[in-house]
């Protein structure tokens, strides 16, 4: 829709913006070029191999605009990345693409989806603390989530939400949208989080906490390194405690050590008991020993019992990562004195920290398709949801496997490092724009009440403004029949 100044209404999402010729809207991704609203970024699909070559490649290392070539439709997915969206809802979706894959024809039902409900879960892998649980994560002093229940190795944040994004200020929505397009497109964000660290977050990188980059992520809790780790100490050490925040474990007490026959040797620790060999809170949480916040791991023993400790006893105090470590032995008086750790020792620490995985950030988009989206699927959405929970539907992200929750709706999540670069967008309501795409066979597809009027073939598909890549190596296929 266009004015007397020469400005036209965009309507692919609730702002409407007015573009001068040569501007864009507020979103960077629709612009008025001589009068016509043009979509920005290139329309992305995948094309399965190199022509006469039959290679599988990454779309890291493979990307160019259209060449003219003609499209096999079996080894080209038209992906939602740069396919505008169906707002106003009433709209049937921006392409409805027909192939025919392995002798079945298959229909593909492409559209940006703007998500108002949506957020990332991101798990780094740290033993440090990066917070207490609940803790609000702030970027730019705004809140924009929290800290959630920690799994194991790592900590989880749970950013976003439509409480962050359209709940709070204006600034409050602005930063939460601006944050999780970051992360979502693969940049590092910078977020704090209440009485607790300051972090850096980026999908498939390391973390940075408190300004040093995390190296491993633990091999196990304290009980579970005694287990793995036991009859490697056995005649090299007398007694063993790896400091964890969550489960401290002690060698003599422990059932690997009773396993081996590990003598008792006095030693007592502070903290509850669980079961023999494994304390809880030896320690309060932070970034010290095992995710505690120790600097001296000796503070978590109380004095050694005299009826059952002896001079010269040896005792080695590790953490879970084999990042902290000390060797030592006690003296006439049964105190524990530091010495130089024995090279069997050393070999055994330098074996935790061999069995320790790189730490990394995973960031997970998470988001719902409601029913005005599946309206550009369907004329009735609720046989949409329905054949997406009978997997007669499959749905992709940008090309890339999701999983979707059981329950009602379509609420899925998507490893946001398995999609092509900057694949999500942003319209200023706030929200963010993912890719969705539904596939199944085009009988299926007459039997939801699909907008069977709209489909084309992907043959048609070739023209200026799109641009073919290979796929990511670890992701099926998503053009293919389903069940």
């Amino acid at each position: 829709m266009s004015d007397t100044d020469g400005k036209i209404r965009c309507d692919a999402c609730p702002v409407l913006c007015y573009i001068r010729d040569g501007l864009r809207g507020a979103c960077d991704r629709y612009a008025n070029i001589g009068g016509n609203l043009v979509r920005v970024d290139p329309h992305v699909l995948l094309e399965k191999t190199i022509a006469g070559g039959g290679k599988v490649v990454s779309f890291l290392e493979r990307s160019r605009d259209w060449d003219g070539r003609m499209i096999e439709p079996g080894s080209t997915f038209v992906t939602a990345i740069g396919a505008g969206t169906t707002y106003p809802d009433y709209k049937p979706a921006p392409f409805i693409v027909a192939a025919e894959v392995d002798g079945v024809d298959m229909v593909t039902v492409v559209t940006e989806g703007i998500f108002s409900y949506c957020g990332v879960k991101v798990k780094i892998d740290t033993d440090r603390h990066l917070g207490p649980e609940c803790a609000a994560v702030r970027v730019a002093g705004e809140q924009v989530g929290h800290v959630t229940t920690a799994e194991y190795g790592s900590q989880m944040l749970s950013l976003g939400g439509v409480r962050h994004l359209t709940g709070g200020s204006k600034k409050e929505g602005r930063v939460t949208c601006e944050a999780l397009l970051d992360l979502c497109n693969g940049k590092p964000v910078d977020a704090s989080v209440d009485g607790g660290a300051r972090v850096t977050i980026e999908a498939g990188k390391p973390p940075i906490i408190n300004g040093v980059l995390e190296e491993r992520m633990r091999v196990g809790c304290g009980s579970a390194t005694i287990g793995l780790f036991a009859r490697q100490w056995q005649g090299h050490v007398d007694e063993v405690v790896v400091v964890d925040d969550h489960i401290t474990g002690v060698l003599s007490e422990h059932q690997a050590g009773k396993f081996l026959g590990v003598p008792e040797t006095g030693i007592r620790m502070k903290g509850h008991r669980s079961t023999p060999g494994r304390y809880f809170k030896v320690a309060q949480p932070g970034t010290g020993w095992g995710g505690t916040d120790l600097s001296d791991p000796l503070t978590i023993l109380r004095p050694f019992d005299s009826k059952e400790a002896w001079p010269g006893l040896r005792m080695l105090m590790v953490s879970t990562t084999g990042e902290h470590f000390a060797y030592f032995e006690l003296d006439g008086e049964l105190r524990p004195v530091e010495r130089e750790m024995p090279a069997p020792l050393k070999l055994s620490v330098e074996r935790i920290a061999e069995n320790c995985e790189p730490a990394l950030t995973t960031v997970l988009f998470m988001g719902g398709a409601g029913g005005s989206l599946r309206a550009g699927v369907t004329e009735n959405p609720v046989r949409l949801t329905r054949s997406v929970k009978d997997e007669r539907t499959r749905v992709t992200c940008g090309g890339a496997p999701v999983y979707v929750w059981p329950g009602g709706g379509i609420t899925f999540m998507v490893d946001v490092t398995r999609l092509p670069a900057n694949a999500f967008g942003y319209v200023p309501t706030p929200a963010l724009v993912a890719p969705i795409e539904f596939t199944l066979r085009r009988d299926d597809y007459a039997v939801l009440g699909g907008h069977m009027e709209n489909i084309r073939s992907v043959r048609e598909m070739a023209g200026d403004g799109r641009r073919l890549i290979g796929p990511h190596p670890d992701n099926p296929w998503p053009l293919k029949a389903a069940p």
